[in-house]
């Protein structure tokens, strides 16, 4: 069966492991593993376990679980953090979570929305999001003064989507919790470097779909204690986010891949070149940029002047992704005349065909 059978539209994503395209392919080695999960039978707490155990030493964490997302790690590590190993309160997480300890600090320039917004999953998870500082700074002074005896965490968003500037850093915040007894929880979902953060944080939250590009699942990985605390609501609300074994065993291919074949600069900045033959057309600027969190990507800048060429960065996206097939790009600041093409996603034949497309707009053909 292809995507066609079924009715659906073809897609180039270069926008980015972003989960309204689906985040990411799958190699074949991936998919083999996901049907020998998929066709077998396992103990599931035995599966869970010994997953774990391989995850985590590839993070270096004490520990580490298997969740069906990201999202999930997110409302998970704050029902544990809540009722701890309370086998009374874990049930009744939304009953009582209200009468505990339940309040989740986090950065307001990290308050993000990212494709759900961030005080969902707490709320889920039984936590009360309290924001600290402003969309445009925050203050060590501010950060600590927030924290009191409510404070049950410290969520840290480590992501493209927030804030940057005026911001106190991952380090700063990991000696303010740690100075105050406070877990701290990174929300890495989308990193690329999964060894550094585990000295850092107490809990890190990774996707499995994303760098890993291995099938829709979610990593949580730190303390022995935190991670108890949050396999007890796998039989609580986490029922509602369980992973099937064929996930587990996707993801274990897909982490064996990511050790041996790391994200390669050079075909990046091979296939961004072809972009450059764009120059030729009027109000066309095209410019490699790299990733504004840090992370070892690069990507294409098309700059459009509306003055000098006949259509804004905001009318050609729009003819891109109704265009056939349709185009995705990365569109955030498409308002502000330009947008970015990320490399990393395109499959054989995407960026020859986004060139061609490209040339047939700003042409006006």
């Amino acid at each position: 069966m292809n995507s066609q059978i079924i009715g659906l539209r073809k897609v180039i994503n270069a926008s980015g492991r972003m989960s309204i395209l689906g985040v990411s392919t799958l190699h074949d080695s991936v998919v083999d593993a996901i049907r020998v999960g998929g066709q077998s039978y396992v103990e599931m707490d035995d599966l869970i376990e010994k997953s774990g155990q391989i995850v985590s030493s590839y993070i270096q964490s004490e520990s580490a679980l298997v969740v069906n997302s990201a999202s999930a790690g997110i409302a998970l590590s704050v029902a544990g953090l809540i009722t701890k190993n309370n086998h009374y309160l874990i049930p009744k997480l939304h009953q009582v979570a209200p009468l505990l300890s339940n309040e989740v600090l986090i950065l307001k320039g990290h308050h993000v929305d990212y494709g759900a917004p961030i005080e969902t999953m707490v709320n889920l998870g039984g936590g009360q999001l309290k924001e600290v500082g402003y969309a445009n700074g925050c203050s060590i002074q501010q950060l600590e003064a927030a924290i009191h005896k409510q404070t049950v965490a410290f969520l840290f968003v480590q992501s493209h989507h927030c804030v940057q500037k005026n911001m106190p850093s991952l380090v700063e915040v990991s000696e303010i919790c740690q100075k105050k007894s406070i877990p701290l929880i990174v929300d890495a979902a989308a990193e690329e470097d999964f060894t550094s953060f585990s000295h850092l944080a107490d809990l890190v939250i990774f996707s499995g779909s994303k760098a890993l590009e291995g099938p829709t699942s979610g990593i949580i990985a730190g303390k022995n204690e935190y991670i108890q605390y949050i396999k007890y609501h796998l039989k609580g609300i986490g029922r509602a986010m369980k992973v099937g074994k064929e996930s587990i065993f996707g993801l274990i291919q897909a982490i064996a891949n990511y050790q041996t074949n790391r994200n390669n600069i050079d075909s990046q900045l091979a296939q961004l070149k072809q972009l450059e033959v764009l120059s030729q057309f009027d109000g066309i600027q095209v410019s490699i940029q790299s990733d504004e969190a840090g992370r070892e990507i690069y990507r294409a800048r098309i700059h459009i002047d509306p003055k000098k060429s006949r259509l804004s960065a905001l009318q050609v996206v729009k003819k891109l992704r109704e265009g056939e097939p349709a185009i995705y790009t990365r569109d955030y600041h498409a308002n502000t005349g330009h947008f970015d093409i990320d490399p990393r996603p395109l499959l054989s034949g995407d960026m020859e065909m986004i060139v061609e497309k490209l040339q047939q707009i700003l042409g006006g053909k």
